[in-house]
């Protein structure tokens, strides 16, 4: 089964496989196994880091093109504090792309990742998790992804997996082609991509009526409650980041450590009694492709107008409330 129901070049290598990269001071950042923070559980390095994305930019580039980039910094290492930010700090070269986004009173100037190079500098500067937007910037209005994040309870993955099967086949029937991954967490992420006709108030409200009908349906299990105290030990059924400025962490992406990574999955996978959403790690990549390749690589074929989806959810909810 298919996943789905002007700016210059950049550097050129130095000769011995290492581009060179400016630190926040500018100056030149040699080998990055000399700095590498390591952890004393499992002394992964910042090498390996970059080289996880270097090894991956084929499969996860898609999800970042032309898309405003939030990072996630580490300056401590993986394991020390964290700082979200937007804008693009000074010293970072030329040749990364930027993009003016507005906002409240203003505007940013944020990131854009569409390259290898690019993706593997991040890595060195301790940006270890890209969160790009919803929607490519020469239509910063209208996203072209929507995104249901399943969050259990707890950590028991059947919920997840049963709450997963039952909002595919919701949205297969309103005429989407959902497809799902892994979140590092404790959940499963279900990803639809659009034609980018729809607005963002009008894409959220979509995914909150879906999300609202299967609630209904299933009350003892599943809730769209956005406050804890208020779910009960049931499925959150989350859409809050289906709106403009809002992001989800890319396919692929390396999350801070103690926490696996990002994984899209086949929808046959999802029987699997070993999968877990915590599953993979940064070393066993090698073996999850080697296994299945990428399991979106038909994923492009899934993009779907809401238009008529909406419709027929409108009947729906309008036939069940009868």
């Amino acid at each position: 089964m298919s996943a789905c129901g002007p700016t210059s070049p950049p550097p050129k290598s130095s000769g011995n496989g290492r581009e060179e990269e400016r630190n926040e001071q500018g100056s030149e950042r040699g080998d990055p196994d000399r700095r590498a923070q390591r952890s004393p559980e499992d002394g992964i390095t910042k090498a390996e880091f970059v080289n996880y994305y270097r090894t991956v930019s084929r499969l996860m580039l898609p999800h970042l093109r032309g898309r405003p980039l939030v990072m996630e910094r580490h300056p401590d290492g993986y394991r020390g504090r964290s700082f979200i930010h937007k804008d693009v700090p000074d010293y970072f070269p030329d040749w990364i792309h930027r993009r003016e986004v507005p906002k409240e009173g203003g505007t940013v100037t944020m990131m854009v990742c569409d390259d290898t190079a690019t993706l593997a500098y991040l890595a060195n500067q301790s940006r270890i998790t890209p969160h790009p937007w919803l929607a490519r910037a020469d239509r910063l209005d209208c996203p072209d992804r929507l995104v249901f994040d399943l969050d259990p309870p707890g950590d028991d993955f059947e919920i997840v997996r049963w709450t997963a099967r039952r909002l595919r086949d919701l949205l297969t029937g309103l005429g989407l082609a959902p497809a799902v991954m892994t979140t590092g967490s404790r959940g499963l992420h279900l990803l639809v991509l659009l034609d980018r006709r729809t607005d963002f108030d009008t894409a959220r409200a979509f995914a909150r009526s879906a999300a609202d009908l299967l609630a209904a349906r299933h009350p003892d299990k599943l809730t769209t409650a956005p406050r804890k105290d208020k779910r009960r030990g049931r499925l959150n059924l989350d859409t809050q980041r289906n709106a403009y400025a809002q992001t989800s962490v890319a396919p692929y992406a390396v999350r801070p450590p103690p926490r696996p990574h990002r994984y899209p999955v086949t929808w046959d996978e999802l029987d699997d009694p070993e999968l877990g959403p915590q599953r993979w790690t940064l070393r066993s990549l090698h073996d999850r492709l080697s296994d299945r390749g990428d399991a979106w690589k038909e994923l492009s074929r899934c993009r779907r107008s809401l238009a008529g989806a909406r419709r027929r959810l409108d009947a729906l909810v309008n036939e069940e409330a009868a």
